[in-house]
């Protein structure tokens, strides 16, 4: 199974998520089997958009729209090949100690914590992987990012996708 991670899009009203996506990550969103959104879409719009390429599972962010907020919860958790994930967007206020987010994972029950509102990508592998995707078109600080999950009998590969100049950094990680 092939997941595309990507959170903090913001998209504003009157604009289009597809109009700001790189093509190639375009085609990468479409060929996942699973999409996962960790939340601040801001509009439906954008949701929607982000629906009809693929399989999305999603949590609502902070600066979502009140539609989006209505239809999405606050954290998800679903099985892939006996890998389980929980996502939520925001686990603590500060990406420095990431302590919070390890205990979150611990009470949601979940091997992988997939993560969003910092907008750089964190991978952290303490017991459990936690991930932020970074944001693919608000980043601060950091390039454009997303990451990709391929998910084999319990194992995990993954890497982040920088999404300026195609550069792409590879991380592993294997479920104990």
């Amino acid at each position: 199974m092939k997941l595309i991670i990507i959170s903090d899009t913001h998209i504003k009203p009157g604009q289009s998520l597809l109009a700001r996506l790189p093509e190639d990550l375009i085609s990468i969103l479409k060929s996942s089997d699973i999409i996962i959104h960790a939340g601040d879409f801001e509009t439906f719009g954008c949701y929607n958009e982000l629906k009809n390429l693929g399989k999305l599972i999603a949590v609502h962010g902070d600066t979502d729209a009140p539609e989006v907020m209505r239809l999405l919860l606050e954290r998800e958790t679903i099985e892939v090949e006996s890998v389980r994930i929980g996502v939520i967007h925001k686990g603590q206020l500060a990406s420095e100690n990431t302590d919070r987010l390890r205990y979150l994972a611990k009470d949601m029950d979940v091997d992988v914590l997939v993560f969003g509102h910092f907008h750089h990508p964190i991978v952290e592998k303490t017991g459990v992987l936690l991930l932020s995707p970074g944001s693919v078109i608000v980043p601060g600080i950091a390039e454009p990012s997303a990451i990709e999950l391929e998910i084999i009998e319990n194992n995990i590969k993954g890497k982040i996708i920088r999404c300026k100049d195609n550069v792409c950094s590879y991380f592993e990680y294997e479920k104990p």
